[in-house]
């Protein structure tokens, strides 16, 4: 899939996995859709099996921190420490490890971005925030994402909340009637992504020096 050309977007789901998980992958299964989780670790080691079918479904996996942290505020250990345990307990329980990491609230700095960048890591944030974490209403969601979004877009959800599952039928429905194709992260830009750079959309504009395409 050459997103550059196909009018594609980028389903992200944060925090879990959660029993909610369960549902949401029935649904994507249903709509065979492919998403990209961001998982925080302490969720994987208690649902290590929610992680293993996410895996097993051809969805991507990612790391959220540990412990969810703030960690454009947290010291160098402290930043080192919520991204090695993460990626140490999907390894463990899904036998992947993560390219992809996403600094909780989007929190980050030149000191993250360099530990990023040690441990491989690239930073993906996102160009559509519904707020689903704040405003638990399906409709609600529902509409701002169907308003917000654009081709090359990465949308950001949260699978912990039932009310953002129940919008994703809907979201997936209207998207998919009007052209667009659903991909992961890593297939929106068609490339490996340079660990430590940030991401937020595939942009329409090509870098004349080659530069990756929607990094920042």
């Amino acid at each position: 899939m050459d997103c550059t050309r196909a009018k594609c977007v980028a389903l992200t789901f944060d925090d879990g996995p959660a029993p909610g998980t369960a549902k949401l992958l029935n649904i994507l299964a249903r709509q065979n859709v492919k998403a990209t989780f961001f998982l925080i670790g302490r969720n994987v080691a208690t649902h290590p099996d929610l992680v293993r079918r996410e895996v097993a479904e051809g969805h991507e996996v990612a790391n959220h921190s540990w412990s969810h942290a703030d960690l454009g505020r947290a010291s160098v250990a402290k930043v080192e420490g919520e991204l090695a345990r993460t990626q140490h307990a999907i390894r463990k329980a899904a036998h992947v490890t993560p390219v992809l990491m996403r600094p909780p609230y989007g929190s980050t700095d030149a000191r993250v971005a360099g530990i990023a960048r040690r441990m491989k890591l690239a930073q993906v944030l996102w160009a559509v925030d519904p707020l689903d974490w704040r405003d638990r209403d399906t409709r609600l969601v529902e509409r701002r994402v169907l308003k917000a979004v654009r081709p090359g877009m990465i949308v950001l959800l949260h699978d912990i909340h039932g009310t953002t599952v129940e919008a994703v039928s809907p979201i997936i429905e209207r998207l998919r009637a009007d052209g667009y194709t659903f991909v992961t992260v890593s297939q929106l830009f068609g490339r490996p992504l340079t660990p430590g750079e940030e991401y937020v959309e595939l942009s329409d504009e090509h870098d004349r020096d080659g530069e990756t395409a929607g990094s920042r």
